[in-house]
């Protein structure tokens, strides 16, 4: 009965229905290798259907500013308190010094994100020291796609000083600000949320923002982090979310939208002990990253076609295999990256693009490399 179900709903997908999300809880919940194994087969194709057999990779370099932080996400291994051993706060030299180091090693993106760092103001406001950071960038490098600042990172501008969401994203936007990542995502439940990011932004919040961010011309990512206390339930109306707020900016006609959905799996080996101690292990676990992949990608494809694993949280072999599971991008070089790293990763924290190439080509699978969203980048 069950097999009857599941291949039912592979049938209606790559007949290019939509899944409800009772269906997306039925594949998540299978533990039968060959039903697996036919669910992976079935976002294989659908992602070659749907993308093609090029998988893509982006030049990036990472820039994490300062990870002093005022709140106490029960995740992160990466925050300090101002003050605190290993608490750092880029200046303006450093951040021009690794924006030129990324120039001259061919990246065409800088994604830049740090904590919420209540000092972080010029003239007592907290927008100007945002914008300050963009334009120290962009007047020297113009060329760069700036990939900046997470929805919590404007939630937290506005609150400080005052400001509409619209106010901030229009702001950032206008001085040099391209592309917005869809972080701080987790997982789009607020119970969930209650226990992992107490003081982070509801998920009402997180879409409100993104979606301004869309209307404003910004385009997104969107994120989710993955195996800690969450269950198959919230993953699928996590998904289920994401898939709806695209499909708002695409009948309202919004100028930007999502360009990929990027699966980010649980690093708990630094992470606090408390939640650490309650989902039990220190690295994520493949199988259940992959069989997630290939949901997502089930689920997003006819409306977010480009997927993305983490070389960083499942590392270059598990990125590579993600590519059989529904993934047609393998992400970026990074050059530099923290907030994982800190949390115990093994995946490294750059990636040079030969060795994403020839992760590509072990498939028997064409490289191309892109830019933040996904045009060619001839090379």
């Amino acid at each position: 009965m069950v097999t009857a179900t599941v291949d039912a709903i592979l049938e209606r997908a790559l007949m290019g229905y939509d899944l409800s999300p009772e269906q997306g809880v039925t594949l998540l919940q299978q533990t039968d290798a060959s039903l697996i194994t036919a669910i992976r087969a079935t976002a294989d194709k659908l992602r070659q259907r749907q993308t093609g057999e090029t998988v893509t990779y982006v030049i990036n370099r990472n820039i994490n500013f300062t990870n002093i932080c005022e709140q106490h996400c029960s995740f992160c291994a990466f925050r300090r308190d101002e003050g605190e051993a290993g608490a750092y706060w880029l200046d303006w030299a450093q951040i021009l010094e690794k924006a030129k180091d990324a120039v001259q090693r061919g990246a065409t993106e800088i994604c830049m994100q740090g904590g919420l760092n209540p000092a972080a103001k010029i003239n007592g406001k907290s927008l100007p020291y945002y914008l300050k950071l963009v334009e120290t960038i962009k007047q020297e490098f113009p060329q760069l796609h700036l990939h900046a600042f997470s929805p919590q990172e404007v939630q937290f501008i506005a609150r400080v000083d005052g400001l509409s969401y619209a106010e901030v994203i229009t702001a950032l936007r206008d001085a040099g600000v391209d592309s917005m990542p869809g972080t701080a995502a987790e997982v789009l439940d607020d119970e969930v949320r209650r226990i992992l990011c107490p003081e982070k932004i509801d998920a009402a919040t997180w879409l409100e923002i993104v979606s301004t961010a869309h209307k404003s011309g910004l385009c997104t990512t969107s994120t989710m982090l993955s195996g800690h206390i969450e269950t198959p339930k919230q993953q699928i109306w996590h998904l289920e979310k994401l898939r709806s707020l695209q499909q708002t900016a695409i009948h309202r006609e919004y100028s930007a939208r999502i360009t990929e959905f990027i699966l980010l799996p649980f690093v708990g080996q630094e992470a606090p002990k408390p939640l650490r101690r309650r989902v039990g292990r220190d690295q994520p676990v493949l199988a259940d990253a992959l069989l997630l992949t290939a949901v997502a990608r089930i689920y997003l494809g006819n409306w977010i076609p480009n997927h993305q694993p983490s070389w960083v949280k499942l590392g270059l072999a598990g990125a590579t295999e993600a590519l059989n599971w529904g993934c047609n991008d393998i992400g970026g070089t990074l050059m530099e990256e923290h907030i994982t790293t800190m949390a115990g990763a093994v995946g490294g924290t750059c990636m040079e693009v030969e060795s994403l190439q020839n992760a590509i080509a072990s498939l028997g699978r064409a490289y191309q490399q892109r830019d933040t969203l996904y045009q060619k980048v001839s090379g």
